[in-house]
This record gives structure tokens, C-alpha cells and sequence, in this order.
């Protein structure tokens, strides 16, 4: 009996089997495909057992030999069935292996390159190229410099079909991915300035293996060529109604994370103290934040200039205030923090003044080091995008914001040192606190960007909204509401360990009172330049206080502080404007009012009691780890009938 291959399996069996009275039709089926050269996989063979209908097919050497004849078949019509079979069976690497042995790659190859055929007929002739390559039996570096052309020619085309446009991409990809010696030859016929145009359209799947060439490129490409715009992913991508699928996030993930790298090398470079164009950055920073007070070289003799110039360079918050070029030797960050420093003097100008000029007109303790905030605001920032390494295969983790500006990391740093020096001043910080604030800024920075924010003014504006005030609020609220510590027993543990925490900030404070702190003395209409010191006697008795001409370098004396003033004395503690931000504030009026038996009611306080409660209250559970801890405490058992028994220790 002759068997017509693409009639379903359920017809075949009914025929035969009506034929010749057999009735158990499923193992007859395998009979037939057993006794005969069809070749039916494990699979199959399940399903023709559940009685499902399948197409009899033949071995993959026996469908490769047929599919190779027929795509060169000369009707168009029979070539087009011809090339859908082989792009479906392209995908079993069985059939991949046999068609590539008859040399069916080459065969594909030399249509392509012939250029005759178009629209269906070459859509599925490079689909059944890419299912091929991809299981990855014929190496990328056998292909002819013809037939990149001609595949990098559909892709700089202005109007190509969709489906070949999309495989040539993806042709493209590959070829640059998978052999060096290809993307040379690639990056000679098509640029990426030529692959734009593909992202301003609304097919998304265009869109996304566009971008994969352009991340392709990039990757290959030589440092000194690897010069690509995340702004050109925003137009119809990014603001785009359509919602982002994943593989697209991950090429935009790559594409941020590629085009960050490239601040790698500045951010590894040290400033040499010796190079003058290095320097006139500096000189260059200085002019725009002292115009009005800058003097031409020859004015005054070389040491008033000096003079001149280390007392600016400590206004502009050098720590080096003689050489500020050594501050620039650490790496990271290196040289990208001074080209951070001048992108915000020159483009955000009256900022970067006020800025600079509002922390040299504060007391040293209070100024915010701008050059010193600048060099480790950009290593946090370095470390927040990951600047230096490679992308992840997994992560779909890009952020919108970053493509709407060529320059949208120096934009990043111009947003967060504001945002740092706004923060410097809500915290009351002096120059102790430099740490604990940039802790601050970054968790600032992290929620921001959590919130994904479109648009650099969006990230703004969310930060306008995480003040410090209300990121303690935040971290307050985070951890009450932790499932672990809600439970009955464990709030009965807080409750019990609270008093001791207590007693432990309370020695803390009164211990700062001790050690004394000097204060600027402050008159109804202006600052003076004359400060007082105030220490606690040992026996917690007495207050020391009395006037000094300069800030102290260390603790003052008790017998150089004239005045005194009993504790016993002190009727209440009145306070006036609110500075419960300010440090040294919570820490006085705390000390005082311990001093008195009042409560500590400072936001200070209350930070450090939900630190060190957080902190101790682990330690107490370490041991009870995945462990579930009871509602309700363990029955008490009943009392012994008598108390006539002895443990003998011995």
C-alpha cells in the first residue's frame, strides 16, 4: 500500500486498518513506521499511543535530502512551501546536523547573494539560516564578505519588509557577537548612526533587535570608537505607549550598562600633579566661584598668592588645601570627579556658586566640603550604576531617565550634589557627620530610582519628597512593620529590653557633655567670630562654661573655663527654634534633660533607640533563627504531688 505522507496518521491507520480488518490501530501505526523508513520520535510515539492525529514524517536524513532539492525547485510556489518546511524543521538539531552535512547552509548562503528572490521567499530563506546557525555546528567566521553585504544592504534599506529586516538584524547580531574578525567587516558596512532610523518606528520587535546590533557593536567595537548616545533609545522606545517586554529591557539594560562603562577609564585615571592642562581645571573651578576676587598673576608677591590660593581652594572643600590636584589621585573615582566638578560649575553656574559660597561663609565645623562631598558623591554614584562592570545576562534593570540626555551622568551628579548639600543642611551636620550623610544621600538616591522616574526632572523632583526628616520616618515605619518583630513575645521582649537602651544613650550623652563642646557665639543682629565652650564636670554637678578667641583644637580645661553654673540651679530647659535635625543640639538638650530626670523626647534619641533596639534584639534571637516562636507562653506544669526528691550534682 502506498502512503501519502502528509495525510494525517488517523487517515492512514482508518484505511489500512478498514482494508484489512485489523482493529488495534495505535500499534499497527507503530508497525508500519517500525517496517518502513519513517521515523517517528519518542514523543511522537507517545502521542500516536494517546491516539492523538499526527503527519507521518520521514527521517531527518531523508527530509534534509528532500527539503535540499525542493528549495531549488523553479516554481516560486513550490520553492516558498519548500522554504516554510525547512525553517520549521531548522529547529530540531537532528535535522539541522543532516541538512548541514548536504552543504544546505552554502546553498542558502548563494541564494541570498543572488539577490532574487524578495518579500516571503527570502523572509523564510534567512529564517532558516538563523534556526541553523543557531545551534551553533558551523562556525561564523566561513561566510563571504558578498553575503554580509548583502544582509547589512536590507538593514540600510529605508523600506524593507519586516520579517527580513528583523532576521538580518538578528544575522548582524550574531556575526559581531561571535567573531572578531566579522565585526570588522561588519562595522565597514553598517553604523550605527544607520541603525537609528529603525528605533523611530512602532514594531517593537524591530526596535529591540536593533538595539541588540547597536550593544553588539558597542561591545566589539575599540575603546577609542565606542561612542554611543543612550538618548537615542528615547524617541518611540522609552515614551513609548507600549508596554517595555523583557528582552527589550535587557538590550536597554545592556545598552545603559555599556555606555556607563565608558566612564571606567577616567574614573581608574589618576591626576597627575604635574600636568598643567590637569591643573587649569582646578584654576578653572576657582574663577567661576571667586570671579570677583580673582587677581591678575602679577599682582602682590608669590607668597600672598599662595595665600590667596590655599584660602580658596579650602572654601572650594579641597581636603589638600595647597595642592588640591592630590585629592584627585584616588581611584576610584580619579579624574571623572573633577570632570563631574566642572560640567556643574559650567553648566549649572549660579548652583555651583551658591553652593560654594553659602558652605565658605559657615563655620568650619558646618561647611559642606564641596570638592570633598564632589570626589566621593561620584564613587558612590560609580557604584550605584556599576560603572566598570559587565552587563548581566539576566537583568531587564535600565532606567528610563538615563535616556533622555546625552550628557545623563554628569546630569545624575549636578541632581544628587544639591541634593547632598540639602541634606547636609536638614541634618545640622559638621564635618563629623560626613559618613553618616553621604549614608543618607544614598539611600535618598536608591528609593529615587526605585520609583523608576521617566525623566531627570521626575528624579528630581521625587527626590524633592525624600527629605531627611521623612527618610526617618520611612526607615521607622520599615522596621515596625517587620513580621518578626510584630508577635506577642517578642514586643514583650522590646518592652523589657527598652529601659537598658535607654540607660545606654543617656551615659552616651551625658559622656558628650563631659568631653564639652565649643559653640559660636551668636548676638540679636549678626554672627560674631567668637565662640564659648561649655563641659560638664566629671561628678555630673557642675556646668564649665567661658569665652574663647578661636575654635579649640581639642577639649578645654576645666580651670580655663571661668564661669559656672550648678545643675542643681536649672529649673527646665526651654527651647526655641527647631533644630532637633542638628546633632550637637539633640545631644545637649538631651544631656540636660537627663540631667534634670526628664525624658530624652529628641529625634535623635529615637534614631538611635530604634538602631541599637534593632541591633540588640537580633543578637538575642540569633540563636532562634527559623525557629517558630509561640503566640502564647508553654503551659506551666502541674506542681509534683510532693517535694521529697533530691538531683544529686555529684
Amino acid at each position: 500500500m502506498e502512503i501519502d505522507q502528509k495525510k494525517p496518521l488517523s487517515a492512514i491507520i482508518k484505511e489500512v486498518c478498514e482494508g484489512w480488518s485489523l482493529g488495534n490501530h495505535e500499534n499497527f501505526a507503530l508497525q508500519i513506521a517500525d517496517a518502513t523508513n519513517f521515523y517517528i520520535t519518542e514523543k511522537n510515539r507517545n502521542d500516536i499511543k494517546n491516539g492523538s492525529i499526527l503527519r507521518l514524517t520521514t527521517s531527518p536524513y531523508q527530509t534534509a535530502v528532500q527539503l535540499h532539492e525542493r528549495i531549488q525547485s523553479s516554481s516560486m510556489d513550490a520553492k516558498l512551501e519548500a522554504l516554510k518546511d525547512l525553517a520549521s524543521a531548522s529547529r530540531d538539531i537532528t535535522f539541522a546536523q543532516e541538512f548541514i552535512n548536504l552543504d544546505g547552509i552554502s546553498l542558502l548562503t548563494q541564494m541570498v547573494e543572488s539577490g532574487t528572490d524578495f518579500g516571503d521567499l527570502l523572509s523564510f530563506t534567512l529564517t532558516a539560516f538563523v534556526e541553523l546557525m543557531d545551534h551553533g555546528i558551523v562556525s561564523w567566521d566561513t561566510f563571504s564578505v558578498a553575503f554580509i553585504k548583502k544582509i547589512a544592504s536590507y538593514v540600510n534599506k529605508s523600506a524593507m519588509d519586516t520579517a527580513v529586516l528583523q532576521r538580518s538584524l538578528a544575522i548582524l547580531e550574531s556575526m559581531v557577537l561571535n567573531s572578531q574578525d566579522l565585526y570588522h567587516k561588519v562595522a565597514q558596512e553598517i553604523t550605527i548612526g544607520q541603525l537609528i532610523p529603525h528605533l523611530q518606528g512602532t514594531d517593537q520587535d524591530i526596535q529591540t533587535y536593533t538595539i541588540a546590533v547597536i550593544n553588539a557593536l558597542f561591545l566589539k567595537a575599540p575603546e577609542e570608537k565606542r561612542q554611543v548616545r543612550l538618548r537615542c533609545a528615547q524617541t518611540n522606545v522609552i515614551r513609548s505607549t507600549t508596554p517595555i517586554n523583557d528582552e527589550m529591557a535587557h538590550q536597554l539594560y545592556v545598552l545603559q550598562v555599556l555606555t556607563f562603562n565608558l566612564l571606567e577609564d577616567r574614573m581608574m585615571t589618576k591626576m597627575d600633579p604635574q600636568d598643567q592642562a590637569q591643573r587649569d581645571i582646578i584654576f578653572e573651578l576657582r574663577r567661576i566661584a571667586f570671579d570677583v576676587e580673582c587677581e591678575p598673576n602679577n599682582s602682590g608677591s608669590i607668597e600672598k598668592r599662595k595665600s590667596m590660593y590655599t584660602r580658596d581652594y579650602k572654601k572650594l572643600g579641597f581636603i589638600n588645601h595647597v595642592n588640591p590636584a592630590v585629592d584627585f589621585t584616588q581611584i576610584p573615582p580619579g579624574m571623572l570627579a573633577l570632570d563631574n566638578m566642572l560640567y556643574f560649575a559650567r553648566h549649572h553656574q549660579d548652583a555651583y556658586i551658591r553652593i560654594v559660597l553659602e558652605n565658605s561663609s559657615r563655620e568650619d565645623k558646618h561647611e559642606c566640603p564641596f570638592g570633598r562631598s564632589s570626589i566621593e558623591l561620584t564613587k558612590m554614584l560609580c557604584e550605584i550604576l556599576k560603572v566598570g562592570e559587565l552587563p548581566s545576562e539576566n537583568c531587564h534593570d535600565f532606567h528610563p531617565m538615563f535616556f533622555t540626555h546625552d550628557r545623563s551622568f554628569e546630569e545624575f551628579f549636578c541632581i544628587s550634589i544639591q541634593l547632598l548639600n540639602k541634606t547636609w543642611k536638614e541634618m545640622r551636620a559638621t564635618s563629623e557627620d560626613f559618613n553618616k550623610v553621604m549614608q543618607v544621600v544614598r539611600e535618598q538616591i536608591m528609593r529615587a530610582l526605585t520609583l523608576k522616574p521617566n525623566s531627570l526632572d521626575q528624579f528630581k523632583s521625587r527626590l524633592q519628597n525624600l527629605s531627611y526628616t521623612e527618610i526617618l520616618k520611612i526607615r521607622q515605619s520599615e522596621r515596625m512593620n517587620q513580621e518578626d518583630f510584630q508577635s506577642r513575645p517578642i514586643l514583650e521582649l522590646r518592652e523589657k529590653i527598652q529601659p537598658e537602651i535607654m540607660e545606654l544613650i543617656k551615659q552616651q550623652r551625658l559622656n558628650r557633655l563631659c568631653e564639652g563642646t565649643c559653640f559660636r557665639k551668636i548676638s540679636s543682629r549678626r554672627r560674631q567670630d567668637k565662640f564659648w565652650y561649655c563641659r560638664l564636670s566629671p561628678n555630673h554637678k557642675v556646668l564649665h562654661y567661658g569665652d574663647l578667641e578661636e575654635s579649640p583644637q581639642g577639649e578645654v580645661p576645666h580651670d580655663s573655663l571661668q564661669d559656672k553654673l550648678p545643675v542643681a540651679d536649672i529649673k527646665a530647659v526651654i527651647t526655641g527654634k527647631d533644630l532637633t535635625a542638628c546633632v550637637r543640639y539633640c545631644v545637649w538638650t538631651d544631656g540636660l534633660n537627663a540631667l534634670l530626670g526628664k525624658e530624652m523626647t529628641s529625634d535623635y534619641t529615637k534614631s538611635d533607640m530604634d538602631t541599637l533596639l534593632s541591633m540588640e534584639m537580633k543578637l538575642r534571637l540569633l540563636d532562634l533563627e527559623n525557629i517558630q516562636i509561640p503566640e502564647a507562653p508553654p503551659p506551666i506544669p502541674k506542681e509534683p504531688s510532693n517535694y521529697d526528691f533530691v538531683y544529686d550534682c555529684n
